[in-house]
């Protein structure tokens, strides 16, 4: 159970139509400070307009919702000052190299040594190497990693990651699942949406699910299994996934 001191963000009978749509009907959670917190759900379930009320990119019909102890619709410039968003498609300058990227949107924050944030976040996010290759010749994990590192500049403390995986190749989702475990190792609060189950699995502290626009459970991986009563079996063998399969033979021939 979260408090005020520990809670970065509270969301309480969040409501929302587009005409006679209704997207959401009653959302409620909270999320820990420096934790990943995961919203699950289908594609249409709510998922991204939660993460733009939150943002302040529009406004609820009803409901409260608070960033950082910021209300969202009475203070959302303040709200704004403490987040950072990144959607589902990398914001980045192709034609720029990746420490160019940075380096512009440093100074566009104008922040002191733009040239010193961008080599930190570059070595944070294991791309120095790539520093000077423009961003056109980056993998897509590659530039979905600097794509958050460029969300990390001016250090908010709340990053709102709306289904950062979406078209990446198993590779890339990897890459990018260490980027935002690396985000929550130095002590900011992530709310991630996704549609994937493993990547819920895999990042989150904690799970919620909405459907139908409203969150049906909410709670820690080791509480939602507890959910369904274990099966029993004599003998299994564990055979490998895809995903195994896909990276063994890619590794081996790198």
């Amino acid at each position: 159970m979260t408090t005020p001191e520990t809670r970065a963000i509270r969301v309480r009978g969040l409501e929302k139509s587009y005409q006679t749509l209704p997207v959401l009907r009653g959302v409620d959670f909270d999320v820990a400070r420096g934790g990943i917190f995961a919203l699950l759900g289908s594609n249409g379930a709510g998922k991204t307009t939660v993460v733009r009320i939150l943002s302040t990119l529009i406004e609820a019909d009803a409901g409260t919702a608070s960033v950082d102890g910021f209300d969202v619709a009475t203070q959302s410039a303040k709200v704004r000052e403490v987040i950072s968003l990144t959607g589902q498609f990398a914001a980045v300058d192709e034609i720029l190299s990746g420490r160019e990227n940075l380096v512009l949107v440093a100074r566009l924050r104008h922040l002191k040594r733009p040239g010193k944030i961008a080599d930190d976040l570059l070595e944070r996010f294991s791309l120095t190497d790539a520093a000077a290759r423009r961003v056109s010749t980056y993998s897509g994990g590659m530039r979905r990693r600097l794509d958050i590192a460029m969300s990390l500049i001016g250090n908010p403390s709340v990053i709102f990651l709306d289904e950062p995986t979406t078209g990446l190749d198993p590779e890339a989702r990897l890459e990018v699942w260490g980027a935002v475990k690396e985000l929550a190792a130095h002590g900011t609060t992530v709310l991630l949406t996704t549609q994937y189950l493993d990547e819920a699995e895999q990042l989150a502290d904690r799970i919620a699910i909405l459907h139908k626009g409203r969150i049906i459970v909410d709670g820690t991986l080791a509480e939602l299994k507890r959910l369904l009563p274990p099966a029993e079996v004599e003998y299994v063998e564990k055979q490998p996934s895809l995903e195994d399969v896909f990276l063994a033979i890619v590794g081996a021939d790198k």
